[in-house]
């Protein structure tokens, strides 16, 4: 089992990498926790440093999840082993982590939504890419980015039940600790969705008339 701890050690340093820090130090000379909602991931880089600084953070965030998670091949267990499942699993809970609380950042990171996105991808992969598509519509309509993760959060598990008819328990309970963990990280974002003062993120801004 020294193989699989040695693999979750490295997950969790994956998902360290503070890409929102290092790029808005290197590039731009700021700290977005310094600014905006003060976390470190692609939605307060937006915010922050625009779309330029943003795209490259989310890119990097989803990459360090998915690439934590396929360090589970790495390990002796055979494809579709529950082990390895368990395995899987452990991979996502320690990037998430890394992100949330990054070892090269003193331990003050984002969210872990790029991350959580990611990493779950490797997971399962068909579902993941239902849940962006409804992100992004939720995003379209609402322009709240909190909304629209909050609710590819909770449509996950939903989606592996309903639309993929899965009912291996483990699986399904991931999902609803996900939709669950989604909730609990965003409890600021639905107090203030609630009373009307959650920010709205626009990614396509008209120019102004003349």
């Amino acid at each position: 089992m020294l193989v699989n701890a040695i693999l979750i050690i490295v997950a969790y340093l994956l998902g360290s990498i503070p890409s929102a820090v290092w790029i808005g130090k290197k590039f731009y000379g700021v700290d977005v926790r310094e600014h905006g909602s003060h976390n470190a991931g692609a939605t307060n880089t937006l915010r922050v440093l625009g779309k330029r600084a943003a795209l490259p953070v989310f890119a990097i965030d989803m990459l360090k999840g998915f690439a934590a998670v396929m360090l589970s091949h790495l390990s002796a267990y055979e494809t579709g082993a529950p082990a390895l499942f368990n395995l899987k699993i452990a991979l996502v809970a320690a990037a998430v982590l890394g992100h949330i609380f990054p070892v090269f950042a003193g331990f003050k990171g984002g969210k872990g939504v790029a991350t959580l996105a990611g990493s779950v991808l490797g997971v399962y992969p068909a579902a993941v890419l239902l849940c962006l598509a409804t992100f992004a519509l939720v995003l379209a309509l609402t322009h709240y980015v909190s909304l629209g993760s909050i609710t590819a959060g909770v449509a996950f598990p939903i989606y592996l039940v309903l639309v993929f008819g899965e009912t291996y328990p483990p699986l399904i309970i991931f999902g609803c600790v996900i939709a669950v963990l989604l909730i609990f990280t965003h409890r600021k974002n639905i107090k203030r969705l609630l009373s009307g003062t959650e920010s709205k993120t626009y990614l396509i801004r008209r120019s102004p008339r003349s």
